[in-house]
């Protein structure tokens, strides 16, 4: 089956990419979502990403929490839909099985890829599966990490993070990359870019680059939460890019904790048990700004609550229901 797909990629693509890509810009999120029972679907929904229950990364927070008590615990708030985790099946039947009984809409799901050290050929091949199990689910964007030489998951010190250190190695993945997203596009899934701590795209000049040398395919995935740590104000990276975000996750900061993250080095697990990231509500990022360029823009997905703490010390139901209820104030109050 991902041999046909990868096959038949190339006789396909000309004809499907231009249809799909505008198709991507007018409604990045249609779904075929059973339980609206044909209900108009509102252009922003709320959605969260199990993390808040347990980290993939680092067990030890949250590892032990079964995945149905976060997708009963976030149906019981008002999340309309989830990201996925290491906890979900892993074919696209299973999730679809798993989030049936709560009704619960499949959001996304972060793909780690390691691009920056394969080619386009040996990625898609990767891939394929990833994006055949979103669109059966009725996920029209897919969570793009590169991961290839990433320090986001070991105690080495941010600093030490990979980058492209000249122009022809940015444009060189640059190219793959959009080589890849008309790929995903053209199955219907579009490519949500997630700049992150410890990668090669982190910082926002590190975004400036990559928007501008990859094609209109390309989606940026905008994390509120890793652009602030990442050294950059939010409400201008997000103003500069929005024509090109297709994909929203509002994480919350708690400034002096960032500040002191960067005077020790911390490595991005670090900054995870330390306190450094939050839900909306509970830190020093201002989201009815973020707000109002988005649906000034006319932006139409999904705004994901995804906030990285330990459980222990972050009630998971508290705090993703603090989440849930300042994005929904912000929201009513503007619509």
């Amino acid at each position: 089956m991902l041999a046909k797909i990868v096959n038949d990629y190339t006789g396909i693509l000309a004809k499907r990419v231009a249809l799909a890509f505008f198709a991507s810009k007018l409604a990045p999120t249609v779904e075929s979502d059973l339980n609206n029972k044909g209900a108009a679907m509102p252009a922003i929904r709320i959605g969260i990403n199990p993390i808040s229950w347990s980290n993939d990364d680092l067990p030890a927070l949250g590892g032990e929490t079964p995945l149905s008590t976060a997708l009963s615990e976030g149906k019981d708030i008002g999340y309309e839909g989830f990201e996925l985790n290491g906890k979900f099946p892993k074919d696209a039947q299973g999730v679809a099985e798993v989030l049936r009984p709560y009704e619960l809409a499949l959001v996304s799901g972060w793909y780690s890829s390691r691009l920056a050290r394969r080619s386009v050929a040996e990625e898609i091949e990767a891939i394929a599966a990833h994006v055949e199990l979103l669109k059966h689910n009725g996920a029209s964007v897919l969570v793009y990490g590169e991961v290839a030489d990433s320090i986001q998951g070991s105690r080495i010190r941010l600093i030490e993070r990979p980058r492209f250190h000249s122009e022809q190695a940015w444009q060189a993945y640059a190219d793959k990359l959009t080589e890849l997203a008309r790929f995903t596009l053209s199955q219907g899934v579009r490519l949500a870019y997630h700049h992150h701590m410890g990668a090669y795209v982190e910082s926002p000049d590190d975004i400036d680059q990559l928007m501008k040398r990859t094609g209109p395919e390309v989606g940026l995935l905008f994390d509120s939460g890793h652009c602030y740590m990442g050294g950059g104000e939010p409400i201008d990276v997000l103003r500069k890019h929005i024509e090109r975000v297709c994909h929203v996750h509002f994480k919350d900061v708690r400034k002096p904790v960032v500040q002191l993250a960067r005077n020790q080095m911390w490595s991005f697990p670090d900054c995870i048990v330390n306190g450094t990231f939050t839900v909306p509500g509970d830190g020093d990022i201002d989201f009815a700004p973020l707000l109002d360029v988005l649906l000034a823009a006319n932006y139409k997905g999904w705004l994901v609550v995804e906030a990285e703490q330990d459980p222990a010390v972050a009630p998971s139901y508290i705090y993703a229901k603090k989440g849930y209820d300042t994005l929904r104030a912000l929201l009513n109050q503007r619509t």
